[in-house]
């Protein structure tokens, strides 16, 4: 779902990623809980490398431009062992996500314990 498309249904600002309409972000899933609209990207990655790196990288910054919104998170769901290999080089991006969960957290039920 689009950028553009969330705002126009839920009738909520997102302008802060963007970059006031001149960038159209597109998510790979959208969960409205009672009151927050959640965007979710998903992935899986067999091996460490520069497209995880860059993604993280732009995972972060989604996360830190929509901070401040109480009523929109961004939500990451990842795994892999390219994951696990890159710990090290992936914490600080690990650490500014508030909601970064694996497959184990979508079979342990994460889905209904905390974005709903």
């Amino acid at each position: 779902m689009y950028i553009h498309e969330i705002e126009a249904k839920w009738g909520i600002d997102l302008s802060a990623i963007s970059n006031n309409g001149g960038a159209e972000k597109r998510f790979d899933f959208v969960v409205k809980g009672s009151d927050t609209v959640y965007g979710i990207e998903t992935n899986f990655y067999t091996s460490s490398g520069s497209k995880l790196n860059e993604t993280a990288r732009s995972y972060k910054t989604i996360t830190l431009e929509t901070r401040d919104l109480e009523y929109f998170k961004f939500v990451w769901f990842t795994d892999g062992c390219g994951c696990h290999n890159a710990k090290n080089n992936l914490k600080e991006t690990f650490d500014v996500l508030e909601h970064l969960y694996n497959i184990a957290d979508l079979e342990n039920g994460i889905i209904s314990k905390v974005l709903i």
